[in-house]
């Protein structure tokens, strides 16, 4: 009896423990992500402070973006070599810092820099705590839950980013809404030191130096290229030779490790990850851009305040919240390729909304169009991790699953790229605004379309 009860009291501290793990790790992405989510809302009063504009607000955001797109493989790596805890801790801590800068930042130019460091420390963070969720839960039905509640903190920074950024910046200032992420990522770095147990797995791995830097050359080139077009045309074509250049040498290296490479390029042969990769940055192409361009619109014209502009960005992340949790069976019941490319569809039609509407003296258009875009994020997301994941090997499905979230990343920073320019080059407003939604939902439909045929021949060649 005393050993029966010395079992459970060891099995109840070791609950307790992984409990602790689980909210340090959900504070500290729930924070980044937050972070993510109210930056667009702050980017008018920021191009009001420092006289910027749309051209160096794009980077505002984009410098965070790009560097946490390139680095995010590079980030699970680093946590598998030298420690998840260590690398957790080292994230939380270069975010921490970068939110300071970014709130005690003199000049745009200094802004920029500091949300590029703060995207390192994302690329650091992130992926190391999932690889954490993943060590720690050994039974795959309790990983399965922490993992679910994990990935729920992406939804809840979703819901609750706008409106507490609106108020943030409303009555304290677009600052504030950096300084409030300092003391709750101190805590998360604190916690980590005594809640999450420390694991790596070297076997061999290295970092592939020439791959990290040639694919960052590659997609920062592109978006660098999109953005100056408007006002550069030659800065835009050297940049663009840059870009093929780059990519040239990216695939040339990658070709050369071959399995061991960064992106092993053999998982690019089969066709419905082939899909999945096209239809998740299509996806984010277009969402990214929308949560951009709206508030600039929005406020820009006197139409809401940065609390307004919150409250009114709030049906697409309310509807992908209740949705998406109802995206597995759906899938199961309907097909992937059906939830996959439909959900994406249902973007382009709330983005093709959304750009018909702009003008409208009625925001019942934007909301229609921004719950049809939540509508087929929720449908889409889920199903379309597992596509990639279940297309390959079960011991590429890391490798997988980190792609897609690079492929999410990449589409983030082209999208906010490329129709910011647009918008701007029609000279913003309604016009500039028409012009980027529709365009983004012809990218929504070749995303779509490209998925549908690669899974269909995939399904065939099956």
């Amino acid at each position: 009896m005393a050993h029966t009860g010395e079992l459970a009291a060891l099995a109840e501290r070791a609950v307790k423990r992984r409990g602790m793990t689980l909210l340090t790790l959900c504070l500290a992405v729930l924070v980044a992500q937050v972070d993510t989510a109210v930056v667009n809302l702050a980017t008018r009063a920021i191009g009001d402070y420092f006289h910027a504009g749309v051209g160096a607000l794009q980077w505002v955001v984009d410098s965070y973006n790009l560097t946490y797109a390139v680095l995010l493989l590079t980030g699970g790596l680093l946590a598998d070599l030298h420690g998840r805890r260590r690398i957790f801790i080292a994230g939380t801590a270069l975010f921490t810092i970068a939110s300071l800068l970014c709130a005690l930042a003199p000049s745009v130019s200094v802004l920029i820099a500091a949300r590029a460091l703060a995207g390192v420390g994302a690329a650091l963070l992130l992926p190391a705590s999932l690889a954490i969720v993943r060590v720690v839960w050994r039974d795959p039905v309790e990983r399965g839950r922490a993992l679910g509640i994990w990935a729920a903190c992406n939804g809840v920074a979703m819901a609750i980013g706008p409106t507490l950024g609106g108020v943030l910046i409303r009555h304290f200032g677009w600052r504030s809404i950096f300084f409030v992420v300092v003391p709750l990522s101190v805590a998360a770095m604190l916690l980590a030191m005594s809640a999450v147990p420390e694991s790596s797995d070297p076997r061999g791995r290295h970092v592939d130096v020439g791959a990290q830097v040639t694919g960052a050359l590659a997609l920062g080139a592109l978006a660098y290229a999109a953005i100056v077009f408007r006002d550069s045309p030659a800065a835009c074509a050297l940049a663009g030779c840059v870009a093929i250049a780059s990519l040239a040498a990216f695939v040339s290296i990658e070709r050369r490790h071959g399995a061991a490479a960064l992106v092993p390029l053999e998982l690019f042969q089969v066709g419905a990850f082939r899909g999945a990769i096209a239809a998740t940055s299509g996806m984010t192409f277009g969402m990214y851009g929308v949560l951009f361009l709206l508030p600039l619109y929005w406020q820009g014209t006197g139409r809401l305040d940065s609390t307004g502009t919150g409250l009114a960005l709030l049906p697409m992340a309310l509807v992908f919240v209740v949705v998406s949790p109802w995206s597995g069976p759906l899938s199961e019941r309907i097909g992937s390729r059906a939830t996959t490319a439909g959900g994406v569809v249902l973007i382009a039609s709330g983005l093709a909304t959304i750009g018909a509407s702009a003008g409208s003296s009625s925001l019942l258009g934007a909301e229609l169009g921004l719950a049809l875009t939540g509508l087929g994020m929720g449908i889409a997301t889920g199903p379309l991790m597992t596509v990639a994941v279940g297309a390959v090997d079960a011991a590429r499905s890391g490798t997988a699953s980190a792609l897609v979230n690079v492929a999410r990343m990449t589409g983030a920073t082209l999208g906010i790229a490329v129709l910011g320019t647009l918008f701007a080059t029609a000279h913003g407003g309604a016009a500039g605004l028409r012009a980027a939604m529709f365009a983004g939902a012809a990218v929504q439909l070749t995303g779509a379309a490209v998925s549908a045929v690669s899974m269909q021949r995939a399904r065939h060649a099956a």
